[in-house]
């Protein structure tokens, strides 16, 4: 053929007839606006966060937490990531975590280990009830007797009078433990010893001249404690270790402060006798 070639047929793009806002990629969506919470429990954005490691039943949980969040807020951040409801859980932090303070307020820094004790609600059905009968039942047998002071066991050991190094006393004030272990205290024997609150292993350190006792919290089955008659702001102590009353470790002149804060450490506020 020897005519003039045809003119091209134009190829149109595919796009040619889209409109103009389909043929660019899709905007990016806004950032999320100021206080915009990440996940639901994790403290807000915008606001001064500390890491923290929550250390519960051997297992380790890296967590950030809003530093002007209160101990209950982290008490429920601690239910979301171990099932533990709030009112079982132990949380230690130089002592039982107030759940009323910031943890600004009470000085948590980055890094800070969180302990956390406390069991299921089965394990306590499982565990606790039994105990909790013996116990009301020890309370009964209680009431009959005289006090305990005045029983011819413990009198031997008061009638020695107050240790000359036993820690000061205040009356009518309640503190948390102190960093250092409790001393100056006399056992049934009349020997001396101190209790050492080891929270990182959850144990309760008895120690003597002759040899420390390390007992796990969870195996102590009571606390029970009575002032001293005459000397009102020491009291005598015994921890349950068994199922009879044998079995009780007795302490004598544990200064009145402490007492509420050993109960509560050792038992946990949850349990309520």
């Amino acid at each position: 053929r020897t005519g003039p070639e045809p003119h091209p047929r134009p190829r149109h793009s595919r796009t040619a007839h889209l409109p103009e806002h389909s043929r660019h990629a899709a905007t990016p969506l806004p950032p999320a606006p100021p206080g915009a919470v990440s996940n639901g429990s994790d403290a807000e954005s915008g606001q001064e966060l500390v890491e923290l490691r929550v250390i519960w039943n051997k297992n380790k949980y890296d967590v950030k937490f809003c530093l002007d969040s209160t101990g209950a807020d982290l008490k429920q951040k601690i239910h979301s990531l171990t099932g533990l409801p709030p009112a079982m859980q132990k949380v230690m932090f130089k002592g039982l975590l107030p759940e009323e303070k910031t943890l600004r307020e009470i000085k948590v820094t980055n890094g800070a280990k969180i302990m956390v004790v406390g069991s299921t609600i089965n394990d306590v059905l499982a565990v606790n009830t039994p105990k909790d009968a013996a116990q009301q039942e020890g309370k009964v047998e209680e009431c009959k007797k005289e006090p305990l002071c005045r029983q011819k066991q413990h009198r031997k050991v008061l009638d020695k009078g107050k240790p000359d190094d036993v820690m000061p006393s205040i009356k009518g004030v309640q503190e948390h433990l102190p960093a250092v272990p409790l001393s100056g205290m006399y056992n049934k024997s009349g020997g001396k010893v101190r209790l050492t609150f080891k929270l990182e292993q959850d144990q309760l350190w008895i120690g003597t001249k002759e040899r420390t006792e390390k007992l796990p919290m969870a195996s102590i089955k009571n606390v029970v404690s009575e002032p001293i008659e005459g000397h009102e702001d020491y009291h005598m102590m015994a921890f349950q270790l068994g199922p009879t009353e044998a079995s009780y470790y007795w302490v004598y002149w544990v200064p009145n402060q402490y007492v509420d804060a050993i109960k509560d450490t050792v038992l946990g506020k949850w349990q309520y006798f």
